[in-house]
């Protein structure tokens, strides 16, 4: 999602010349010489491209743009199967229905338009009295939320029948960059330019967590683990936090933070299937995958010739998509990326070693340093764990509740 200030990087260390793209750059199918992450380029929108997913089992890309237009694209083939022309303005945010029947869309036309995937036909549209700048289907694909910069306020949208359930006015201070369910359907998440972070239910019909200045600089955008025991924010400050809003341990030990990733504010972030990897876009053009374990950034996808809006990686993880202010999707082959010379160089820098976590059995690395004690957790089992006495990780300030 295109989460940022449209006018410019509010952060931006000012953009170094791009070389012109040559002509081999507009084919499909394209790598760039002797790079270590192979990459293909998926031109088909005039304008930013501010959102992207994966769907229909990874063979399938859903895109939208600032050029009015929402494409579904074949991922082999490499160009547009299905393309969705309704809005009269900047499509903000594509979101697609867990069975893959249906697309919602957000527009600064002020409207919420829901399509049917097979048929590219639109279903029904919700008029709103601003910008809608975020929408999200819930994971059982019954209510819709979005997202609008009138008043502040979110929307809770019945798909089925298309009428508003809930209205919340002056949710937040300012503009909501990003909206999303969590995967138990019961709470919806908001994060906005005044920096707070809000989760709001759907049973009691209120605010049940609020985190002011969550971060430094305004929050754009946010995710959940799949098991929706983890939140994951980005922001202009140019770090990513990580929050325990299951359990509520982030009033005690704050966020686990992730930062030296990018040189720009950071627009976009998504957790992996597993959640052992976060991937993150950002304003200084650049593409950062995130070991959750380590606590560091593992590789830097470098090619956009502008802004990275959004970001999305596929189940198996072999597969990360980018969209970007440059009109193009990048698609990022990183199945290998682990043996690269790069990642093992710095994985033996940092001291960094393999365990299996006792408690999920799953594998994880961590940072081993000289007299350190012995980490038998995964990050995640640690962070649900009463008591959290090693943690890999940059520290944190617990932010203002």
């Amino acid at each position: 999602m295109a989460a940022g200030d449209p006018r410019g990087d509010p952060l931006a260390l000012g953009p170094e010349p791009e070389p012109a793209a040559s002509a081999a750059q507009s084919r499909w199918g394209d790598q760039e010489p002797a790079a270590e992450i192979q990459f293909k380029i998926l031109r088909g929108h005039s304008d930013t491209v501010s959102s992207c997913h994966f769907c229909f089992e990874d063979t399938k890309i859903l895109s939208c743009s600032y050029d009015k237009t929402l494409k579904l694209w074949d991922v082999a083939k490499g160009f547009p199967i299905q393309v969705f022309e309704e809005h009269k303005a900047p499509v903000s945010e594509c979101n697609v229905s867990p069975d893959n029947k249906r697309v919602v869309t957000s527009s600064h036309d002020n409207t919420v338009k829901a399509w049917d995937m097979e048929t590219g036909k639109m279903l029904w549209t919700i008029e709103h009295e601003g910008i809608v700048t975020s929408c999200n289907i819930s994971w059982d694909g019954k209510y819709v939320v979005s997202g609008s910069d009138r008043e502040n306020a979110i929307h809770i949208i019945d798909a089925a029948n298309a009428t508003v359930v809930a209205h919340v006015q002056g949710h937040h201070k300012s503009t909501i960059t990003r909206c999303c369910f969590d995967p138990d359907n019961q709470r919806v998440t908001t994060v906005s330019y005044d920096k707070a972070i809000k989760l709001w239910d759907m049973i009691t019909q209120s605010t049940s967590i609020t985190i002011k200045e969550g971060h430094t600089n305004a929050i754009s955008d946010c995710c959940f683990t799949s098991d929706g025991h983890y939140l994951c924010t980005a922001s202009w400050d140019r770090t990513l936090k990580i929050w325990d809003v299951k359990t509520g341990e982030f009033r005690c030990h704050g966020p686990i933070s992730l930062n030296q990733g990018h040189e720009g504010s950071i627009s976009s972030c998504l957790f992996s299937q597993d959640a052992s990897l976060v991937v993150s876009g950002a304003y200084d053009q650049t593409v950062a995958i995130w070991d959750t374990d380590a606590g560091c950034k593992k590789l830097s996808l470098k090619g956009h010739l502008d802004w990275v809006t959004d970001v999305a990686i596929s189940k198996d993880k072999k597969w990360i998509v980018s969209a970007s202010k440059d009109s193009t999707l990048r698609l990022w082959n990183v199945e290998k990326m682990d043996r690269l010379p790069s990642v093992m160089e710095s994985r033996k820098a940092r001291g960094s070693k393999i365990a299996q976590c006792e408690e999920c059995e799953k594998p994880f690395s961590y940072l081993h340093c000289s007299g350190s004690e012995a980490i038998n957790k995964c990050v995640f089992c640690r962070l649900s764990s009463p008591v959290r006495n090693v943690l890999p990780l940059p520290p944190s300030v617990p932010p203002e509740l």
